[in-house]
C-alpha cells in the first residue's frame, strides 16, 4: 500500500487502460488491462494541465493551452485544436465530454462540495462554456467529492440526479447492447457515474465503463476518478503499469498533487 489513498491517477489509469479500445470498441468486461497499444491521450494531458493549474495558481486556459500545444496528436477534438492554436483563444460553446475527462483534480483538490463546484465550472468554461460541458465537469468533480468524504453510492447517486438532472435510472446490461460512441458530457458523464455505481472495486469500474464500447477512454478516465475516489485503492500493479507510460513531468505532477491532497489512509 502506498502511503496516500490515490488521487487523479484513478483517473489517468482509465484513460490509459481505455486507449486501445476508443476505436477498437468491445461489448465485454473480458480484456487486458494493458498491450502494446496502451498509452495515455488527450484525457491524461489536460487533466496535468488541470491539476498543475490548481496546484500552481495558473490561469487554467494558459495552461491547458500550454500542455496542449508540447503533447500534441494525442485525440483532441477539432474544435479543441483551434483553440489551442488560435491567436485570441475563445470558449466555443461545446457540451463535449472533454470538460468532465480533466475534472477529476477540482474534485480532489477542493475542501468543500462548493469549491469542487466552482474549479470545475472554472476548468471548463475557458473551452466548454455551454450548460451541458459545464454541467458535465461540475457532476464529475462533486461525485469525486462526495466519494471521497464518504458519501454511500446512493448519496453519490441522488445528489448527481437532483443537482444535475441526470437520469441514472438504468443498468449498464440495458444500455450496452445499443449503447454507441458519443462524445457529449450528456451521453457519457450518466454512463460513466453508472459505471460506477454498479461497480465492486477500482478495477471491475473500469471494465464496467471500457464495456459499453463508446468513447472508452473517456469514459473510464471519469469512471476511474469517482471509483479511485470511492474505493481509495487501486491495484499496485495498475499504478505501476501507467505511471511507466507517463512522461517524468507528469509523475511529478501526480507526485506533488498527492502530497497537497491525498487524504493519509486510515489507521488499522
Amino acid at each position: 500500500m502506498s502511503e496516500y489513498v490515490p488521487t487523479i491517477i484513478g483517473a489517468i489509469a482509465g484513460d490509459v487502460i481505455g486507449a486501445p479500445y476508443e476505436w477498437n470498441r468491445i461489448k465485454t468486461t473480458d480484456f487486458p488491462l494493458f498491450s502494446a497499444e496502451s498509452d495515455f491521450t488527450d484525457d491524461t494531458v489536460l487533466t496535468i494541465a488541470v491539476a498543475d493549474s490548481i496546484l500552481s495558481g495558473k490561469d487554467f486556459a494558459a495552461t491547458l493551452r500550454d500542455y496542449g500545444r508540447r503533447y500534441p496528436n494525442r485525440g483532441y477534438g477539432g474544435f479543441f485544436r483551434h483553440w489551442l492554436h488560435s491567436d485570441n483563444p475563445r470558449p466555443y460553446g461545446s457540451f463535449g465530454n472533454g470538460s468532465a475527462m480533466r475534472a477529476s483534480p477540482a474534485g480532489f483538490a477542493a475542501s468543500t462540495l462548493e469549491e469542487a463546484l466552482q474549479l470545475a465550472k472554472r476548468s471548463a468554461e475557458v473551452t466548454h462554456n455551454h450548460p451541458e460541458g459545464i454541467k458535465g465537469a461540475q457532476a464529475t468533480a462533486a461525485a469525486i467529492y462526495l466519494a471521497r468524504t464518504g458519501c454511500t453510492k446512493q448519496e453519490i447517486r441522488d445528489y448527481v440526479t437532483r443537482t444535475f438532472g441526470y437520469d441514472l435510472d438504468f443498468t449498464l446490461d440495458e444500455i450496452r447492447p445499443t449503447y454507441r460512441f458519443n462524445e457529449t458530457c450528456q451521453q457519457t458523464v450518466p454512463q460513466a457515474v453508472v459505471a460506477f455505481l454498479e461497480s465492486t472495486d477500482y478495477e471491475s469500474a473500469i471494465r464496467l465503463a471500457i464495456s459499453l464500447g463508446g468513447d472508452s477512454d473517456t469514459l473510464a478516465c471519469i469512471t476511474g476518478g469517482i471509483a479511485a475516489a470511492y474505493y481509495k485503492e487501486i491495484p499496485e500493479a495498475i499504478v505501476q503499469n501507467t505511471l511507466s507510460l507517463l512522461p517524468e513531468e507528469f509523475r511529478e505532477v501526480i507526485r506533488r498533487f498527492d502530497e497537497k491532497y491525498a487524504t493519509p489512509p486510515a489507521a488499522g
